[in-house]
């Protein structure tokens, strides 16, 4: 998310205001950590765009039925999908990058295994003295 999205900028009242809650609401989504507001050197809480659209999750999660230790849960699951989809695609990079390293005249070289011949020899022939 961008750093314009994380700027706090809403005091309590705007805020609950313009996310159509009580004031009380988002002082006790705090309490159970679901929601968490920056605070000025006096203690006083501003909110971010980012807590505005965790409060809309907070609500349709409420609105379909979930109490808040469910939204709570489903929220860190979400957070936590979302780093290891950031990871996945981080690695993807790098996999990729590590690939095209690879010199050209290694990959001419690797023959595909339906290419190949494969030459068995009887052990037990050479065991005697025999030849392959």
């Amino acid at each position: 998310m961008s750093n314009s999205s994380r700027q706090a900028v809403y005091v309590i009242s705007v805020f609950a205001e313009i996310a159509g809650v009580h004031p009380q609401t988002l002082r006790n989504y705090e309490r159970s950590g679901l929601l968490s507001p920056q605070r000025t050197r006096g203690g006083s809480r501003r909110f971010s765009d980012d807590d505005l659209a965790a409060l809309r999750r907070i609500q349709e999660l409420t609105n379909d039925g979930v109490n808040l230790e469910g939204v709570k849960r489903i929220m860190g699951l979400e957070a936590q999908l979302r780093e290891a989809r950031e990871e996945a695609a981080v690695l993807r990079t790098e996999l990729r990058r590590a690939h095209l390293d690879i010199p050209r005249r290694y990959r001419r070289d690797l023959v595909p295994v339906s290419n190949t011949l494969a030459v068995f020899f009887d052990s037990s022939r050479q065991s005697r003295g025999g030849t392959p």
